[in-house]
């Protein structure tokens, strides 16, 4: 079961405005979004015709990283913030496919992502598929309910996809990862992507716009300051990319080959 309870959130899905989970849904194909998403969606789109690739390549860069802790590092516990509208492979059934042991909690505060979240709860009988409902901004929230189903003091994966850029600086995005990196254990790892204007600049910053007008915070970063999410920790190879270069695996999923790289950055770093 959830933390919360489904039917008492979902009449609180606000329809009138964008939501960047929605959104999101929306580029990826999916249809747990309203017309103010896809209206949203359609603008940036028309402003950048690759976004839409971008997110996909967003997805499938969490699927290659997932992958390889699981593999590589022996990771067996995740904890996904932000993680948004349940689309297959979710990190569940990725990690889970490999490990069936491995305990995942996901933690999200958009009221529609709770709504479905029976979709996210259908792990493996061996492994541990739960859902918090938490705002990001309340890292020691997440930390206290993620511990009734984490071992914290053995190593965890944080999973921070296509979140930090919604949150300004100002709001506390270095501190809001620093913390739940700190609760973390030695071994743990940060798995993290965020956009970027070092790629095409004009096109980042004019979808920064549309956002805005649609009431969303949108942020974007350079190379240093992604990398300063890092600070303190082992980034692996190859470092902060592009998500389109980071470990493609080419035999699995189709390749990015041709195209320019997209406005997301994307690394993993594992806490000494």
């Amino acid at each position: 079961m959830t933390e919360s309870g489904a039917g008492a959130v979902v009449q609180r899905i606000d329809t009138t405005r964008p939501h960047p989970a929605r959104v999101y849904d929306w580029f990826l194909g999916g249809k747990d979004n309203y017309p103010v998403d896809e209206e949203l969606g359609r603008q940036i789109m028309a402003i950048d015709a690759g976004t839409r690739q971008a997110a996909q390549s967003n997805r499938r860069f969490m699927e290659r990283a997932t992958r390889m802790l699981v593999h590589e590092l022996g990771i067996r516990q995740f904890l996904d913030i932000g993680s948004g509208i349940p689309t297959e492979p979710n990190l569940h059934q990725i990690a889970q496919s490999t490990a069936p042991e491995t305990r995942v909690v996901y933690v999200d505060n958009d009221p529609i992502v709770l709504a479905h979240a029976d979709a996210l709860l259908r792990g493996t009988p061996e492994g541990v598929t739960k859902y918090v409902q938490a705002d990001a901004r309340e890292p020691g929230t997440i930390i206290e309910q993620a511990a009734r189903f984490l071992d914290l003091d053995r190593p965890v994966a944080l999973s921070v996809i296509a979140l930090v850029h919604f949150i300004a600086d100002d709001d506390g995005a270095y501190d809001l990862v620093d913390t739940l990196v700190g609760a973390l254990a030695p071994g743990s790892c940060l798995v993290l992507s965020t956009l970027t204007a070092d790629f095409e600049p004009e096109n980042v910053q004019r979808g920064i716009a549309a956002y805005a007008a649609g009431g969303v915070t949108l942020v974007a970063r350079s190379r240093h300051e992604t990398a300063r999410f890092f600070q303190g920790l082992d980034i692996v190879e190859p470092g902060v990319v592009s998500v389109t270069d980071w470990r493609p695996e080419p035999a699995v999923e189709e390749p990015d080959s041709g195209r320019e790289p997209v406005a997301i950055y994307g690394a993993v770093g594992v806490k000494r």
